[in-house]
């Protein structure tokens, strides 16, 4: 931390615009030539540590890697609809390793994949999305041919992946919205719903989307930016450290739990798969922060975390630096999900771009009764994710 000042007189000086933003450069890599990893403070361990994360950032944009036993056959190339939260690496920490994939081959080429959970809440046997992972879903080869035939083959190919889903009481997956149709699962007796996220498509440049924020955001951030100073976190730990003292403050507790939270954290960023960002006061103090996992399509929103002395923009300016790494990467900036409509009045600032997230859920009778009973006993826990924003 003794060179803080020095660093953070650089990352703000990227990150406060005049009248538009630097479009040309990322917000906090030229203070700091590597995002999202945690430093290595001694010295001979640098090569070695660099040359592992290089290779782990490398395979990220090879075929996503799925472990043989668990029913899964690694396709030859990424299929579309596949992310981050797919990875066997994400899935193994997410779910304790209790994950399967159905999967479709045609000759040696695999044309299709679903990952699904499988856990137990009491008697219950279900399926639903394991922690922090915000959507799942089939990931189909692309179709060639007319429409009509088009989705005739995704339905075939999809109701073959519907059909390895083993017998459970509960069912529920939330698709990633490059999955645009769910006739399938609706002709299998899926109950089929939508849910929305907000995006930021990579064509849209910095200085666009800066003219296009809400008055209102747009002098937050540079209200924010002459008291904060912006810089990737040391390291997962102290990520963690700060997440779950402000749930403490509130006295709240981690909806992910702890333990797993810190391993998805820590494997992200140690894989070059995301980073943590903080905002940090004139003492040098961490007072807000943001955790953001990256796939070769898209950087997703997925962490965010501020104290209560914390300049009410500190979110806003962390967000803003991640959009302005996004977009100069050239992926899709999503913000991951609308839990509630106070997320959704503070996120619509930033005019990003509604778009539909379907889900399938499938439940036998006794589940259906014995949740609605429940409903009627206990209150109504929180949404997909708790944000201290």
């Amino acid at each position: 931390m003794q060179n803080l000042n020095s660093s953070f007189g650089s990352a703000r000086a990227l990150l406060t615009p005049s009248n538009s933003p630097d479009s040309t450069r990322s917000p906090f890599t030229s203070a700091f030539s590597t995002i999202g990893t945690a430093r290595v403070t001694a010295p001979a361990q640098v090569d070695a540590e660099t040359a592992h994360r290089s290779a782990l950032r490398g395979a990220r944009f090879a075929a996503p890697q799925l472990y043989p036993d668990n029913g899964a056959t690694p396709a030859s190339v990424p299929l579309p609809a596949q992310s981050v939260f797919h990875e066997a690496w994400w899935l193994d920490l997410a779910t304790d390793g209790n994950w399967r994939a159905a999967t479709v081959r045609r000759g040696n080429e695999v044309v299709g994949e679903m990952p699904y959970s499988l856990g137990r809440k009491g008697l219950w046997r279900t399926s639903q999305m394991p922690p922090l992972t915000r959507t799942l879903g089939p990931a189909l080869k692309p179709f060639a041919g007319d429409p009509a035939h088009a989705m005739l083959d995704r339905i075939d190919i999809t109701t073959r992946l519907i059909e390895q889903i083993p017998e459970v009481d509960s069912f529920y997956q939330i698709f990633d919205p490059r999955v645009e149709d769910a006739l399938a699962f609706g002709l299998n007796g899926f109950t089929v719903s939508t849910r929305y996220t907000l995006q930021f498509a990579p064509e849209r440049n910095v200085e666009q989307l800066w003219k296009g924020l809400n008055g209102k955001t747009r002098n937050l951030i540079r209200t924010g930016q002459k008291f904060l100073k912006v810089a990737p976190i040391e390291s997962p730990a102290e990520f963690n450290r700060f997440y779950e003292s402000n749930l403490t403050v509130r006295s709240r507790s981690n909806i992910y739990g702890a333990d797993l939270m810190q391993r998805l954290v820590s494997a992200f960023v140690e894989r070059g798969e995301g980073y943590l960002l903080g905002a940090y006061n004139a003492n040098g103090l961490l007072v807000a922060a943001i955790g953001v996992t990256c796939d070769s399509h898209a950087a997703y929103y997925l962490l965010s975390s501020r104290s209560p002395s914390a300049h009410g923009s500190a979110i806003s300016v962390l967000i803003w630096a991640a959009i302005q790494d996004a977009m100069k990467r050239k992926l899709t900036f999503d913000f991951d999900g609308i839990p509630n409509a106070n997320t959704y009045r503070f996120l619509s600032g930033f005019n990003p771009t509604l778009r539909p997230r379907l889900v399938v859920e499938r439940h036998k009778p006794l589940w259906s009764m014995a949740k609605a009973a429940r409903r009627l006993v206990l209150p109504k826990k929180p949404g997909w994710f708790l944000s201290t924003m």
